[in-house]
């Protein structure tokens, strides 16, 4: 079958690769979609990210959903031909965070796509996977365009469940990628009041707006556009970064009301915080890393017609496109979010 491997930076390739064989416990399924998330593009435009490098050929894609074609013996709640969306987190049960009930926080995490550890953990863009059952969500009356938004969207779930209760809240969210987009609609979902977003360009915040924003902010073209936010101390009980970018988070923290809360999405490195501010309103800082439980509910949200991910699939390129289809993704001022169909 065929695979998308990273080798290096802007060195990606569609090879060969051996089927996975099937044990107890798992299902095969034939991939449909699949979307590149900015990690994927971390790996083709730098080679890794941080202190995270490539260091052997990589399967890239961990936003997948596909159709069910082999189940094992004694797998129940599946059928040959459902469409499953497939959660490329795996923790590993055992470890202590794990039988603390902090799975994203595994000590042996298999998470699809991930040159953390060495070897790395091979991805999910590929013809076929074979997939422990746990980690397939049944998505019939959806699309596979949908399915494949169902972990970028458990990740804004997760996010907002780290934020805290949000009904009647004003949130500000900067940083209008797929992300930030999904986050505005997971917020409204919880409750938020009143959301106001944040980016450089004028396209990612006509996204914002069709997702429900309540007000827009170009930060590049008015950079004091926040400073009536913070008046009296602040006017925003909650901030979710998605950027990773300094600044937005500087002038997040100086928009937010005293015990406000920080939600840090964005992986954008280090980062030097205000701290005189942050001690002075007594604001709360909150890392948010992957999710688990938040993937199932994620398919359930979108099932139910509750949040439409859809008007975020700008690009949809063949496998055999997968080059033109990681270019139209790095440019940020053409696409959203881009899906190869396998």
């Amino acid at each position: 079958m065929n695979a998308i491997f990273a080798h290096g930076p802007k060195d990606i390739r569609l090879q060969s690769c051996d089927s996975d064989d099937m044990g107890a416990g798992q299902v095969r399924v034939r991939m449909i979609r699949g979307g590149i998330c900015g990690s994927d593009l971390h790996y083709f435009n730098h080679g890794g990210f941080g202190d995270v490098r490539l260091r052997e050929p990589m399967i890239l894609g961990h936003e997948v959903a596909g159709e069910v074609i082999e189940i094992a013996t004694g797998v129940n709640g599946f059928e040959l031909g459902d469409l499953v969306a497939i959660s490329p987190s795996r923790p590993c049960g055992d470890c202590g965070y794990c039988l603390a009930g902090l799975p994203n926080h595994c000590l042996n995490m298999r998470f699809y796509g991930s040159a953390m550890p060495f070897p790395h953990i091979q991805g999910a863009f590929r013809s076929e996977l074979v997939i422990d059952a746990t980690q397939a969500v049944v998505a019939n009356g959806l699309d596979a365009e949908q399915a494949a938004m169902a972990e970028p969207l458990a990740v804004c779930l997760h996010a907002v469940s780290r934020a805290g209760p949000l009904v009647g809240k004003t949130v500000l969210i900067t940083g209008c990628g797929p992300i930030g987009v999904l986050c505005i609609l997971a917020a409204r979902r919880a409750g938020a009041a009143r959301i106001i977003a944040v980016d450089i360009t004028d396209r990612a915040l006509g996204y914002a707006h069709t997702a429900g924003a309540d007000a827009i902010v170009n930060s590049l073209n008015d950079p004091g556009a926040l400073s009536d936010l913070s008046h009296q101390k602040g006017q925003v009980d909650v901030l979710m970064e998605c950027s990773g970018a300094e600044p937005a988070l500087r002038a997040g923290i100086a928009a937010l009301r005293p015990r406000g809360v920080i939600v840090q999405l964005g992986l954008g490195g280090a980062m030097s915080l205000p701290m005189m501010q942050i001690t002075a309103k007594e604001l709360e800082l909150r890392g948010s890393f992957r999710f688990h439980t938040e993937f199932a509910h994620a398919v359930d949200y979108m099932r139910k017609g509750l949040i439409d991910v859809r008007p975020l699939v700008t690009h949809r390129f063949a496998l055999s496109d997968f080059q033109t289809a990681f270019e139209t993704a790095s440019d940020k001022s053409q696409s959203m979010k881009v899906q190869i169909e396998f």
